[in-house]
């Protein structure tokens, strides 16, 4: 089976999409939809968690998007979760099972999973991050084994807008799991922690030497997750954050993702702290 990646490099143009067409469509929350992809002629994505592809439609435009399914249940195809904000991810939301779309990538450096085994993981997620956060989440759990703890911190404005519910409510359910939750605005129904994503860090205790924190979320809450798990003395090596949200055109041409001299599609979107600690752009 060829690989996506190998198949953009060999192509005139590495801008060059291949055509990929949508096998399922399910809609997660009021903004968000789940479509899962299937690559043609044998490809294989062979992703790793924490990296995106560039996804397109012809005459419309291109946008790099998270990958959120998980390696180890890709069966010939991957998942995108997708919000609706703008003109590209509005067509993308009109079309259903069986059109195509255009895909580059995989691109980016992912999470580094070999170095996790044998750790305690902390999760913490805000909103739209549990996209790219899903697929470390369930790759270890695949593997649950070769892991310590497993503790997940993760925020949203209001309940409606968590994603993946059922596998929250699976997540919750399992003894090997621990799943706290936080809502900006609750409703009526709701009997868990309100407010901001670090209004959970009180609800937890871990072995800093042996804890891996994996942060993923809108920029603006990481300085304030960062001051969280310093105060946890968790090494600067074992923090973990992603940048795709600053992600354009994947290949280091556009300067748009740049942290200071760093070209984050390049270098990351993955990054630990001890990397990150003398780019002043990245908790700016």
């Amino acid at each position: 089976m060829n690989m996506l990646l190998d198949e953009v490099k060999q192509s005139d143009s590495i801008y060059m999409p291949i055509p990929a067409r949508i096998t399922a469509v399910t809609t997660l929350t009021a903004q968000e939809k789940l479509f899962t992809i299937e690559l043609p002629h044998e490809l294989c994505l062979n992703h790793e968690p924490g990296q995106f592809v560039q996804v397109s439609v012809f005459g419309v435009g291109e946008a790099p998007i998270s990958i959120t399914s998980s390696p180890s249940r890709s069966n010939g195809t991957f998942e995108l979760c997708i919000r609706k904000v703008g003109d590209l991810t509005n067509v993308i939301h009109r079309m259903e099972r069986g059109a195509l779309l255009g895909i580059r990538g995989p691109f980016g450096r992912g999470f580094p999973i070999e170095r996790f085994r044998g750790k305690d993981l902390l999760f913490v997620c805000g909103g739209l991050g549990m996209a790219p956060l899903r697929s470390l989440v369930n790759e270890v759990l695949d593997d649950r084994g070769n892991y310590g703890r497993v503790i997940l911190l993760y925020g949203a404005r209001q309940p409606a807008d968590l994603l993946f519910q059922d596998e929250l409510a699976q997540w919750q359910a399992r003894d090997d799991v621990e799943v706290h939750l936080t809502v900006d605005c609750p409703d009526e129904g709701w009997n868990r922690c309100v407010g901001v994503i670090t209004r959970l860090f009180p609800e937890v205790e871990v072995d800093a030497r042996n804890t891996v924190a994996v942060v993923v979320g809108p920029p603006v809450m990481y300085r304030f997750v960062l001051k969280e798990l310093k105060k946890l003395r968790i090494p600067k090596g074992n923090i973990w954050f992603s940048f795709e949200r600053r992600m354009k055109c994947g290949v280091g041409k556009c300067g748009h993702c740049q942290l200071n001299h760093v070209y984050t599609c390049q270098s990351g979107p993955s990054f630990n702290f001890a990397e990150l600690e003398f780019l002043e752009e990245a908790f700016s």
